[in-house]
């Protein structure tokens, strides 16, 4: 994918300069930057979704064969549906 980026002009005479030492293009360095950005940033924690299961029997008598517009009836009954 094609983007622009504004880098201020000492970093990217800085960038250019490394890439240069180090045999590499800034394209390169770049993406080799954001890759390690993203793999070290201290803030990103894993997401870990809580258990929110109940206990119970499942859906009570009258909705246990019924279709889902019937049980979106219910639970919308008496609010405008």
């Amino acid at each position: 994918m094609k983007t622009t980026i504004d880098l201020s002009d000492d970093l990217a005479r800085s960038a250019k300069a490394y890439a240069a030492r180090e045999n590499m293009t800034l394209r390169s360095l770049i993406e080799f930057g954001l890759r390690l950005a993203m793999r070290t940033d201290p803030q990103r924690r894993s997401f870990r979704l809580r258990d929110a299961s109940v206990t119970g029997r499942g859906l009570q008598v009258p909705y246990r064969d019924a279709d889902w517009p019937r049980i979106r009836d219910a639970v919308y009954e008496g609010r405008g549906s």
